[in-house]
């Protein structure tokens, strides 16, 4: 049974808590392809694992705006990103962004730089393994930023693996397979 935000308020004593799910691809919306035998970004699948999430004070609106590797992402990629973060930014709710990790932090210094007064924070995540395969860590990645968009000040953050970096001082370390400070 779904219950309407202010029935939420009422049983848990908070109110519902919006937050906005941009997707963009990456390892953590790939699928394996058996034409192919490879892992290829194909369709999104996000809003089928976050059905499996308890969220009970939680609205979260997800929005497909691509489906790419990070490595193929380009500037006008980024440039649209940037410009679903304006058109929501006025709603005063806070942002996490899907993305691949190979690019994630370009992207994200690219945003912090296009908005330099942020009101909420603006999240990227991602995996080092596709949703639903064995050993992903896409879930677990998915649910802490979920959680982490409702505690941060405002600001751009990489929330990988039980840690939250500022995008600025934060790098992907392909040997441990994991984001670590700079």
């Amino acid at each position: 049974m779904d219950l309407a935000p202010e029935a939420v308020q009422h049983v848990t004593g908070r109110p519902m808590q919006r937050i906005y799910l941009l997707s963009t691809g990456g390892t953590i919306e790939k699928v394996y392809s058996e034409q192919s035998g490879s892992v290829e970004n194909r369709a999104a699948k996000l809003d089928r694992y976050l059905r499996m999430l308890r969220l009970p004070d939680a609205e979260i609106r997800t929005i497909q705006l691509m489906n790419k590797d990070s490595l193929e992402m380009t500037d006008a990629d980024r440039g649209e990103v940037r410009d679903q973060v304006a058109e929501l930014l006025p709603e005063g709710v806070p942002l996490v962004i899907s993305h691949g990790t190979d690019t994630m932090v370009e992207t994200g210094v690219f945003l912090e730089r296009a908005f330099e007064d942020l009101k909420v924070p603006v999240i990227l995540t991602g995996a080092m393994t596709p949703l639903g395969f064995e050993g992903s860590d896409a879930l677990q990645n998915l649910t802490e930023s979920l959680f982490a968009a409702r505690l941060l000040s405002p600001g751009v953050y990489v929330v990988m693996h039980g840690q939250v970096f500022p995008v600025s001082h934060v790098c992907k370390d392909k040997s441990k397979a994991t984001f670590v400070r700079t």
